[in-house]
């Protein structure tokens, strides 16, 4: 009994050793994003309608600077994204979205409606899916 005691504190032991190894990765998505492109129902939208936008990601707070400012909680992961509209024109609303981050672009795709994930990063023929890709400045 003394020798199972011993062995389950050596290998607690270990394992504690392995997590303090293991360097956590920052958060990716943090920092400031400006669109690049953005589009909705398969048409691009002009650049001079989105040049002075900007998203800020701080874990789970976002802020999203446009003609206002919104700003809310995001949860996300596994490529799933799920905005709550805290402040500004959005307050109360819940935007379903996916998202990739590939090659220093962050591409969301958002359901407007918020009833269910886009199936893809298509919006043709999908006049509630808004697409915008974002670089970090």
């Amino acid at each position: 009994m003394r020798s199972l005691t011993v062995l389950s504190l050596l290998m607690i032991n270990l394992g504690f050793i392995a997590i303090q190894n293991v360097k956590m990765k920052p958060n990716e998505l943090n920092g400031t994003w400006v669109p690049i492109r953005q589009e909705m129902a398969g048409k691009p939208l002009p650049a001079a309608g989105f040049s002075t936008q900007k998203l800020i990601i701080d874990d789970n707070r976002y802020t999203f600077t446009a003609e206002s400012v919104d700003k809310g909680e995001a949860t996300y992961g596994d490529g799933k994204m799920d905005l709550y509209g805290k402040d500004g024109v959005n307050k109360g609303r819940h935007f379903t979205c996916i998202y990739k981050l590939e090659n220093g672009e962050l591409t969301i795709c958002y359901n407007l409606s918020g009833d269910g994930y886009p199936k893809g990063f298509e919006t043709s023929s999908k006049p509630k899916l808004f697409l915008s890709v974002f670089k970090k400045i």
